[in-house]
């Protein structure tokens, strides 16, 4: 969410004014008036950790003069360079950048900066922000995920020999992923990290999977890079993780709009400190019904010598079965050698890698401990990675050197070839209290559900944990609660009206 949603550049009070004459039909006079002289401040707010660094901008409008001058409100409140560039201090706390106009010093605009200690490394919000930027040490979902889980002990499938063969023997391994562009786009699945603190969430509108897709908004910023490149007309995969929350956001045929929304055939959202999987039968921006993010191979981690889980890959034709995590299927084939998704695969421990290359050489090492997980339909053997300039191509090309009969498909469990069945979730209760409140007010919604897992509430906020919240519409609002489990999901909704204050008359 945004740090600060009212008008930046002008009192409190009138920022409300405006809003409810807004909300409640109320009109302008006639006649143009000259158009004052205001200040605003873009981003409107900002979370930093202990000594780092934001931009701000500063637009001035009523005057051509552009010109302001930086500082910041608060003694030890960190510092402003003359161009907008914010330093944050040492101490944490609540700060205030401030813009005042050259061109009438009474007229300034300020922005709020939350300042918090560094987390220790491995910690989810202590992730850089950013395109690409390093987890810093952090590992998606908890150590017994099975994405983080070692299966280098793991027995072989019985099966193993027929699936490898099926999927080719003979074929290398392939980085889809690396430095530069290929065909205009960057070559991997770009991701992006953002602070919730900072990044608006936007409304997300649905053209394909909708049933199956996790209801907005989601903390999607208008330049959130999409695979491909932004003409590109695959998969057009965008990957958002919010290191406040720990929610991992995954759209899939993504689109952003004008308006700051953005349009997707489906998209899902992951908490990143659970095990909590989506409904059984259910897709994500994933053939399979996964994740994408925790399978990709990113630089930072290869730089620092290890990979810690298992990683995402292809096959050109997949089972009409699923082994969990996943929880879908994308094939009619029936072939007890096609491999189903969510299969599991290995590089044998007798394969030797010492010589290769140091960015192969963790990539092949993690092939060893934590294996690659089969997520969508696609080349043979193909492994995700995150796009990065300072992947050394040459080095990831060695990986063709790798056959799939150096792999080995370990142990699978339950091979699902129907989805299972169970108690379906239901919402017994979603009520408003009040039902009926004035603009500003708010309103508490509390709910009642059973054998949900995942709950979400739209238009506003998206994702929720607990059994209640205040909301605060400006208008009248319809909300949707969605309860998720295993076996389904369910919806209820309420309607919370908003109506104007009485008016006061004026004190004589």
């Amino acid at each position: 969410m945004e740090g600060s949603k009212g008008s930046i550049g002008a009192p409190l009070g009138l920022a409300l004014t405006l809003t409810l004459a807004l909300a409640c039909g109320g009109g302008s006079g006639k006649g143009a008036a000259p158009v004052p002289i205001s200040v605003t401040i873009a981003p409107a707010g900002a979370s930093l950790w202990t000594g780092g660094t934001q931009a701000f901008q500063a637009t001035v409008a009523g005057t051509s003069n552009q010109a302001v001058t930086w500082s910041v409100v608060e003694t030890g409140g960190g510092t402003i360079s003359a161009g907008g560039l914010y330093t944050a201090p040492a101490a944490p706390g609540t700060f205030h950048v401030k813009a005042t106009a050259e061109a009438d010093a009474t007229k300034t605009a300020q922005a709020p900066v939350t300042v918090a200690i560094q987390p220790p490394a491995g910690a989810c919000n202590g992730a850089a922000l950013g395109v690409g930027a390093s987890l810093q040490g952090f590992t998606p979902f908890p150590a017994d995920n099975p994405w983080n889980r070692d299966i280098s002990g793991d027995p072989v499938d019985p099966n193993s020999g027929a699936i490898i063969a099926f999927i080719g023997g003979g074929t290398g391994l392939h980085p889809d992923f690396g430095a530069g562009l290929y065909g205009g786009g960057p070559i991997g699945i770009p991701y992006t990290v953002v602070s919730s603190a900072a990044q608006a969430k936007v409304p997300v509108t649905f053209t394909m999977y909708g049933s199956e897709s996790d209801p907005g908004p989601m903390p999607i910023p208008a330049t959130a890079p999409v695979e491909g490149g932004s003409g590109s007309n695959g998969d057009r995969h965008v990957l958002v993780l919010d290191r406040d929350t720990c929610l991992l956001y995954e759209l899939y045929r993504a689109f952003p709009q004008g308006n700051g929304s953005w349009n997707a055939e489906g998209a899902s959202v992951w908490d990143l400190k659970s095990n909590t999987l989506r409904p059984y039968g259910w897709t994500s921006a994933d053939a399979a019904g996964l994740p994408i993010f925790p399978g990709l191979a990113r630089y930072d981690e290869v730089a620092a010598g290890a990979i810690t889980h298992a990683l995402r890959f292809t096959v050109p034709t997949t089972r009409r079965a699923y082994v969990l995590p996943a929880t879908h299927w994308a094939s009619s084939n029936t072939s007890a050698s096609a491999p189903p998704m969510g299969l599991r695969v290995r590089l044998k421990a007798g394969v030797d890698i010492s010589s290769y290359p140091a960015q192969a050489r963790v990539v092949l090492a993690a092939l060893k401990r934590y294996g690659m997980i089969l997520a969508d339909n696609g080349s043979p053997w193909y492994i995700s990675g995150a796009p990065d300039d300072r992947w050394d191509n040459d080095q990831l090309a060695t990986l063709s050197r790798i056959k799939g009969t150096d792999l080995e498909v370990v142990q699978m469990g339950t091979v699902h070839t129907a989805d299972p069945t169970g108690p379906a979730p239901t919402v017994s209760a979603l009520t408003a209290t009040p039902a009926s409140t004035t603009t500003g007010a708010g309103a508490v919604l509390a709910w009642s559900t059973t054998n949900a897992t995942r709950w979400f509430l739209s238009p506003d906020p998206g994702w929720v944990t607990g059994t209640s919240l205040t909301v605060h519409p400006a208008t009248t609002t319809t909300y949707t609660l969605t309860a998720q489990g295993p076996y389904g999901s369910a919806t209820r909704t309420v309607t919370v009206t908003v109506t104007c204050p009485v008016a006061r008359p004026p004190s004589r």
